[in-house]
């Protein structure tokens, strides 16, 4: 899964500044020689000052390796310097990058089955160190994905594909088991260089700790890693052995910043000429400093998710009564007028950005904190000694909510806690650092733990496509299972049957049917409550020129990016 999220991390400001100035470069001083006869030698031609783009960056990457990561700041940075196979244009269809074309059922590339995927790769492919790339490094990054010695992010869906071969060096074959849908949206987002980490599994049986997963510097994008000092920025590159047309610009500089004031302040100030995940509040004070603001949909929504651990959390959320009184008593539609200005509406789907499987149509759960109550009461929770928390069997209706420490989130759970206490539910709130709420499994995350009774993120499906195979049940993570992304920790047989079959439909009439039945399922059993459609906010300075931005990617047309005066 794909969490959107803005997190803070700690940034020295002004160590971050002076990091930028001595990054930029600037014009060199030209020293004038006299030779013996007194005439004066030709000044040397004045050096271009280097294009250096500042991006900012409110949440920072956990790391940069192809595979190793499901964050969204780290996906999107992976096509700067390590293309994916297609990518997604702005009208987020996908174009072929490292295929010669987008293999279908027309061109031979998809067979009639769906089963198997035959893709034709550019002669002219090298790595940053000039080694060709062949389909030998498709090959080994499948290998990689699904190696239980190598602690991915997800195996999903390398895990659904039975062999990758190699007829010639140009030709990659991928067989699945069985159809398989949503292949579009999911494979080869990032190739992993084979003559870099083969070695290194050959000598060590894992490649977690090559060199290569910390520090990616060959690449294959048109940029190449140059230095992440955490905490502070990242820098990327040209890559002067990029085989397709070089990047118009020298530098991308990554600033990491803690808040949105940071963010708003360099913008204003001309310091950065890129900013994301813009607060709406933030809007109008940029668009007045004349930043241009572009939304661009990508598929996510703000939402809460109720965890179902029945051995760890509140007993009253099973209750489908009692999840859906929760989201008639928060006043939704009243959070996205007063705290984002209008500017976003409360999502009835998961499939919001996607309408054709929003079918039939489905409304939110109307502010309606009667009709909470008396479902609440139905429910047998009821305030017996007057103390404003209602309670049952001796347990009292106090639910934990946590998100992260974003401003906007922390002014929403202000809301949802008095909102909350009008109907007789207590709620704990408990914003947490980012890193520290994302954190997996296995490093004790409290999000993949569900440590909470409702957690809260912008989430979606594997936008452009509408698969949604984090919500499996053999997806709930446990110790023996710690790379499983169903944080929610439903395991519901229906979902679970309607999830897989969805994924195996080719037939997109069918498939639109099926995720549509989802959709109704997930309505009727409140296991989410939407909180704001939450497209891509962007502000783009003035010098930033030729900008493109895909629903799926920010990246995907960076080397066609320019600066100018």
């Amino acid at each position: 899964m794909l969490r959107k999220s803005v997190a803070y991390t700690i940034f020295a400001l002004l160590v971050a500044a002076s990091m930028v100035l001595s990054g930029c470069g600037g014009t060199p001083t030209v020293v004038t020689q006299i030779s013996s006869g007194d005439t004066p030698a030709p000044s040397p031609t004045p050096v271009p000052e280097k294009k250096v783009a500042t991006l900012i960056f409110t949440q920072e990457f956990d790391n940069l390796a192809p595979l190793y990561s499901s964050m969204w700041f780290v996906w999107t940075t992976w096509q700067m310097f390590d293309h994916w196979a297609w990518e997604f244009d702005s009208n987020n269809e996908p174009f072929p990058v490292l295929v010669t074309e987008i293999p279908t059922i027309e061109n031979g590339g998809v067979s009639a089955d769906g089963k198997v995927i035959t893709m034709h790769l550019r002669k002219d492919l090298k790595w940053s160190d000039n080694v060709p790339l062949t389909a030998e490094d498709f090959i080994f990054t499948w290998q990689m994905a699904v190696s239980s010695q190598n602690t991915v992010a997800t195996t999903y869906p390398y895990d659904m594909i039975s062999t990758v071969e190699a007829p010639d060096p140009q030709t990659v074959v991928v067989t699945f088991s069985e159809p398989f849908a949503p292949w579009l949206a999911n494979l080869w987002h990032g190739i992993l260089p084979a003559h870099i980490l083969s070695p290194i599994y050959q000598a060590d049986g894992t490649i977690d700790n090559a060199e290569w997963i910390k520090r990616p510097t060959v690449g294959c994008g048109p940029y190449n890693f140059a230095e992440w000092e955490s905490g502070s920025y990242a820098r990327f590159v040209r890559n002067d052995n990029y085989w397709g047309t070089p990047a118009k610009i020298d530098e991308i500089f990554i600033r990491f910043v803690p808040d949105d004031a940071s963010q708003v302040t360099a913008l204003k100030a001309g310091d950065a000429d890129l900013g994301t995940f813009i607060s709406y509040s933030d809007v109008p004070g940029l668009q007045d400093a004349g930043l241009k603001i572009v939304i661009e949909p990508s598929g996510y929504n703000e939402f809460m998710f109720f965890t179902l651990n029945a051995q760890k959390n509140n007993p009253a959320l099973q209750d489908v009564r009692v999840r859906k009184a929760i989201a008639l008593a928060i006043n939704r539609d009243g959070i996205n007028t007063d705290l984002h200005f209008g500017l976003t509406k409360t999502p009835a789907s998961f499939w919001d950005a996607l309408p054709y499987y929003n079918n039939p149509p489905l409304t939110p759960y109307p502010f309606d904190p009667a009709q909470a109550k008396t479902l609440l009461d139905e429910a047998g929770w009821i305030d017996t000694n007057g103390d404003g928390v209602r309670e049952k069997d001796g347990v009292k209706l106090e639910i934990s909510h946590a998100t992260t420490i974003r401003e906007d989130r922390q002014d929403v759970q202000a809301v949802m806690q008095q909102n909350l206490a009008d109907v007789g539910i207590k709620l704990d709130v408990n914003p947490v650092d980012d890193t520290l709420f994302f954190a997996s499994y296995a490093d004790n995350g409290p999000a993949a733990r569900g440590e909470y009774d409702i957690q809260e993120w912008s989430d979606g499906p594997l936008f452009p496509d509408p698969d949604i195979y984090y919500w499996l049940c053999d997806q709930i993570p446990t110790d023996a299972n710690p790379t499983g992304e169903n944080w929610f920790y439903i395991c519901d047989e229906q979902l679970d049957s309607l999830i897989k079959l969805q994924s195996t439909q080719v037939d997109p009439v069918a498939r639109q049917a099926t995720i549509s039945k989802i959709n109704q399922l997930f309505y009727e059993k409140v296991y989410i409550i939407g909180m704001w459609q939450d497209p891509d906010v962007y502000a783009l300075g003035t010098r930033l020129q030729n900008v493109k931005f895909s629903g799926v990617t920010m990246f995907y047309n960076i080397a066609e990016w320019d600066l100018v005066p």
